[in-house]
């Protein structure tokens, strides 16, 4: 009984300084992770709100969510997002929206993205499995690093009527019909890939 005791409370430990990294009220998802409770592969992700702000850092690409967060019908999600410096190699960060079950394995979301060297994507994931909107593209509105290694994109997802838009620094970059889409009603949050460092500014949702 007492070895138990004591392994609960070391399983503890190690696993309340990462569940105390998230602002209240918010969640993290780690790809391939079987649940948002699953604490496997968590090691060196570090999501913590900065004032208004939220600041994602280093691990495993994931996405990150408050489920009070929801859209329907008519709205626009933006947030603005600061690479605060370039990664090894290409990793996208950006939007989340259309979100059903991402704590569990039917989870199923589109992303709007974009990365270092000047280009977006978007994708939806159904489960494990992911498949193109619009694959790898480059657009001269998505900013990238200057000379102090930052970049600044202010990202946005306008859903009107039968049509989604796809806004980069005020620029409608690519349009979809919803029938593209598995949907957009649902959950909204962001998303950033593996072993990038990044700040969320404005994080909102718009209904109209």
């Amino acid at each position: 009984m007492f070895k138990r005791v004591v392994l609960a409370a070391l399983v503890a430990s190690l696993v309340a300084p990462l569940a105390a990294q998230a602002p209240a009220g918010w969640k993290m998802r780690l790809d391939h992770s079987k649940s948002a409770q699953d604490p496997d592969d968590k090691s060196g992700v570090t999501f913590m709100a900065m004032g208004k702000a939220f600041h994602v850092a280093g691990g495993p690409a994931g996405v990150y969510w408050n489920p009070a967060n929801t859209a329907s019908g008519n709205y626009t999600v933006k947030g603005t997002f600061t690479l605060l410096k370039p990664s090894s190699h290409t990793n996208y960060y950006g939007l989340v929206f259309g979100g059903k079950a991402l704590e569990g394995g039917d989870q199923q979301y589109t992303y709007f993205t974009v990365a270092q060297n000047g280009t977006f994507l978007i994708k939806q994931r159904k489960g494990e499995a992911t498949s193109d909107i619009k694959g790898y593209t480059p657009n001269a509105a998505v900013k990238t690093p200057d000379a102090s290694g930052k970049s600044v994109n202010a990202l946005e997802v306008r859903v009107a009527g039968d049509t989604v838009s796809y806004v980069v620094n005020g620029t409608v970059v690519h349009t979809t019909p919803k029938s593209a889409l598995s949907g957009t009603d649902g959950t909204v949050g962001f998303r950033v890939n593996h072993v990038t460092e990044v700040q969320v500014d404005g994080f909102e949702v718009q209904k109209s």
